[in-house]
């Protein structure tokens, strides 16, 4: 039987790698990042939700008369 021949596969290998890092090197160079990126205003405007528009009351089992 014939053996397999190994040879190329460190050059192979080695020039596939350093073509997936080139190529995902020109991919992250395209990106546009921003240059001085600001914090947002922490405070935000409050949206009123539907239950906070009328008026409820929940009560709890511990606060109703014992019957």
């Amino acid at each position: 039987m014939p053996q397999l021949d190994t040879s190329t596969w460190f050059t192979t290998i080695a020039s596939m790698i350093m073509t997936l890092f080139i190529m995902l090197q020109l991919k992250l160079s395209k990106h546009l990042y921003p240059s001085n990126p600001e914090l947002k205003s922490m405070i935000s405007l409050k949206q009123p939700t539907p239950w906070e528009k009328k008026w409820t009351k929940i009560y709890s089992p511990l606060s109703l008369p014992q019957q």
